[in-house]
């Protein structure tokens, strides 16, 4: 019962954040482009690299901690269903290109993201 409680609550706050990032990132950047999505997305991956990297050793945080971030979080922040809707939604308005640049960002930065936190603690 522990986990459901941890998820909510991070996933909640993750949430928040998301809302955050995302929209200050779009008040800067450009509209056409989905980049609010694809930062929180790529500082997602990060940060969960991060968790469970970072903290990989059972002793420097708590399991529970680790779930509530990990999972809660991460769940939260991150915005897969965010980027599928905006990546069709490019593609219904004939803006292929911009379509395929998001899903090729997006795929690649993400996984250099969880990379690099891998890299960073290993």
């Amino acid at each position: 019962m522990m986990k459901y409680f941890l998820t909510f609550i991070g996933a909640g706050l993750g949430g928040v954040l998301r809302l955050l990032v995302s929209s200050l990132v779009n008040n800067i950047l450009p509209v056409f482009f989905p980049s609010g999505t694809l930062v929180v997305n790529v500082v997602g991956s990060f940060l969960l690299g991060v968790i469970i990297f970072g903290f990989d050793e059972p002793k420097l945080i708590d399991p529970n901690l680790k779930f509530l971030l990990g999972v809660g979080f991460c769940g939260g922040f991150t915005t897969f269903s965010t980027f599928s809707l905006e990546t069709i939604n490019l593609f219904r308005n004939s803006e292929f290109l911009l379509g395929g640049v998001n899903i090729i960002l997006s795929l690649v930065l993400c996984l250099i993201g969880v990379y690099l936190a891998y890299i960073i603690f290993r």
